[in-house]
């Protein structure tokens, strides 16, 4: 019993969610990441997953963080064959659901970015939410490509 512990033990701090997790109302969100940006990028954007654990629908109005000049909610759109980013006025979370910010879908773009974004570091991002209100989440910036989805090469 004592070894399968230890073992547990061993992988808790892998899976991110006992410091990465944060909570507003009925929201819970989990795991706020971004990757790190290349030398001079002006532009990046951050993912995590949001859980409604009420009965109320919610939805997220927008975001600020101080290190972009602007910040804006966006989702990826196929026109005619070719994928877009869109600037999105909010994101639904309805009651009992989940919503994943994720490449390829929703998130949050940042441009004009104050510095470069370093692996390890955190960032604050200030998120509204229709009826959750206000809360201020850390960003955790991680090596580009650690997540399956790589849009480094897409223009924003």
């Amino acid at each position: 019993m004592k070894k399968l512990l230890a073992l547990l033990l061993c992988f808790l701090p892998l899976s991110g969610a006992i410091a990465s997790d944060f909570k507003v109302g009925e929201l819970a969100i989990g795991h706020p990441w971004t990757w790190s940006s290349p030398p001079g990028a002006k532009v990046g954007a951050a993912f995590f997953d949001l859980a409604n654990k009420g009965k109320a629908a919610d939805k997220l109005l927008s975001a600020s963080s101080p290190i972009a000049g602007t910040t804006e909610l966006h989702t990826h759109a196929n026109e005619g064959g070719v994928m877009k980013m869109r600037a999105v006025s909010a994101i639904d979370v309805g009651a009992g659901a989940s919503v994943s910010l994720k490449p390829g879908g929703f998130h949050v773009m940042f441009f004009d970015l104050k510095k470069p974004m370093v692996v390890g570091e955190k960032f604050p991002l200030e998120l509204v939410f229709e009826k959750a209100g206000k809360t201020t989440i850390q960003v955790e910036i991680e090596k580009r490509g650690a997540h399956s989805h790589d849009h480094s090469g897409h223009k924003h």
